[in-house]
């Protein structure tokens, strides 16, 4: 009698870890297709558009850049713009290169993913939440302004 007990309460401890263990698969599946999993990882600048001296939309693909998003909540952004624009300033930028880090956090709902930030190349932008409105298109991750009066979008690329 006692090892038929021992034998069902094994069997049921056993069961309970199976439903457990297929909880957790499903849930990581499903996590999985979640914008906040497409997010992580190191991206590659390919282009920023934005307003140039004409107020014209143009774009630019002879920057440099690196975007990463860990796993933990943590982002880091780097900019290096071209020897033409080494004297570049403003509240992102300082003498043609861009570079804060933080935080940040994703509202799936709105389409958008906040930084905030930590520390960055210009004073301005820390202690800052910066939200931007993201968008994945052909295996890409677009990144846009979320203030009307910026009109800036920037496309990265997985590495």
């Amino acid at each position: 009698m006692k090892v038929f007990y021992y034998y069902g309460a094994l069997a049921a401890v056993v069961a309970i870890a199976g439903f457990v263990h297929a909880q957790s698969a499903k849930n990581q599946v499903a996590s999985h297709d979640s914008a906040r999993e497409k997010l992580i990882g190191a991206w590659r600048l390919v282009s920023l558009e934005g307003p140039g001296a004409d107020r014209k939309i143009s774009r630019i693909t002879d920057l440099k850049g690196m975007l990463v998003y860990t796993r933990d909540g943590h982002m880091s952004v780097q900019l290096m713009y071209p020897k033409s624009a080494s004297g570049l300033s403003n509240d992102y930028v300082k003498n043609g290169y861009e570079a804060s880090f933080g935080s940040y956090d994703v509202d799936e709902e709105a389409h958008t993913v906040t930084h905030r930030v930590e520390g960055s190349i210009t004073q301005g932008l820390v202690r800052k939440d910066l939200p931007r409105i993201y968008q994945f298109s052909e295996g890409r991750l677009i990144i846009k302004a979320t203030r009307p009066a910026e009109h800036w979008s920037v496309t990265w690329e997985h590495y």
